[in-house]
Parts: structure tokens; C-alpha cells; sequence
């Protein structure tokens, strides 16, 4: 079993990664790799964890903020590189890759790598769902990566500003994730299953 898991933040990549590693395949998650590689720079600043990583990214309107984003994914970057450097190295190794909603920002030869590699499987919302995933960026901020996607306009405050702009990031996000993917499962099919065996007959179906 190689599978990665895309998608937005909050749709599910870490819940399901952990139940298949049930199933007896090993679980990676790139977001604590992320944060034991970003541990020299959080630490001096009391941050831990990944909602430590967020706070010390900060809003994206911060002035650190284009300094600190470029951290995170030189990071990513180096993560992802050494996950697939393990794979490629071992054949027969099975993974489940619990992905960021930042991978797809990780450069085309490092994604045609990890599609070679592995299963991607797209964790597509809802609208309905992507406005829940707003409001719980809104109040329980994870890293997030803008890329330029954040553009305040006169009079707005922050969180006004990335409650309008981050439909357009998950849009533009949802462009990509559908490319690079292998196969695409919707959050909500899912939630009513809450099966890993069901999870990979999916997979299995879509993949025929």
C-alpha cells in the first residue's frame, strides 16, 4: 500500500491516514516532520507543535509573514524530497503519506516523483464544506501557505480579508489537487463510512 493524501486543510488527510495505518501500512505526517525541521526557529519564540508553527507564521498580512511562508516550504520541500528518497530506496515499502494542503506548492519534478511513487488521493469539499473548513481556519488557525492568494483590500480587517480570499485559495487549490491526483473521494461519501476497507475499495474502484 503507497498511498498519498491531498487536499485542503481540515478535510480529513490526517483522520484517514491514521485509520489505514490500521490496516498495517506505516503513517507519515509531513506537518510534524515540518515542525521537528522548523524546531531551531520556534523554539527561541516558545511555539510548538503545528499550532505553534501557525502562530509563528502569523496572519498573512504580518510583516514576517513572505519571510517565514518561504521557511515552511523550503522545509516541505526537503521533507517531501526525503520521504521519496526512502521510497525510491525501498521498493516494496508500503506508506501512508498524510500530505500538507501545501504539497501541491512543492515544485512539478517533486510531484511527478511523488505521483510515481504513490497513490494520490484527493480529499475533495463540498461548498458546503468548504465554508466549515473557513471558519475552522478562522478560529483554529494550521499553517497555511497563501502564495500571493491573500489580498486585503481598504478597510478590511485580517480575518475579513481571509474569510473573502480563501474560497479563491481553495479553488485554485482544487485545480491542482484534481491534476495531480490519481483519484478523487468526496469528504461527506466519507464521513458516512468512517471504514478504511471501504476507503480502499474505493480507491480500488477508481483506479480500474
Amino acid at each position: 500500500m503507497r498511498l498519498a493524501l491531498v487536499g485542503m486543510s481540515g478535510a480529513g488527510k490526517t483522520f484517514w491516514a491514521k485509520k489505514l495505518a490500521e490496516k498495517g501500512a506505516p503513517a507519515l505526517f509531513c506537518d510534524e516532520r515540518i515542525e521537528q525541521r522548523l524546531r531551531p526557529r520556534l523554539g527561541p519564540g516558545g511555539y510548538a507543535g503545528i499550532n505553534g508553527v501557525a502562530a509563528w507564521m502569523g496572519w498573512p498580512d504580518s510583516a514576517t509573514y513572505a519571510e517565514r511562508e518561504a521557511a515552511y516550504l523550503v522545509e516541505e520541500v526537503s521533507t517531501l524530497h526525503e520521504v521519496l528518497q526512502e521510497l525510491e530506496e525501498k521498493p516494496d515499502a508500503s506508506l501512508v503519506l498524510d500530505t500538507t494542503g501545501s504539497v501541491i506548492y512543492a515544485g512539478n519534478h517533486l510531484l511527478m516523483r511523488l505521483r510515481g511513487q504513490m497513490t494520490i488521493v484527493y480529499l475533495a469539499a463540498t461548498a458546503k464544506e468548504q465554508q466549515l473548513l473557513i471558519e475552522r481556519y478562522l478560529n483554529d488557525p494550521k499553517p497555511v501557505l497563501w502564495r500571493g492568494a491573500f489580498q486585503p483590500q481598504s478597510g478590511e480587517t485580517p480575518r475579513e480579508t481571509v474569510a473573502r480570499c480563501y474560497p479563491a485559495l481553495m479553488e485554485a487549490r482544487r485545480r491542482s489537487y484534481e491534476a495531480l491526483a490519481h483519484c478523487t473521494l468526496g469528504v461527506a461519501e466519507l464521513r458516512a463510512t468512517l471504514d478504511a476497507e471501504q476507503f480502499l475499495e474505493r480507491v480500488r474502484r477508481q483506479m480500474k
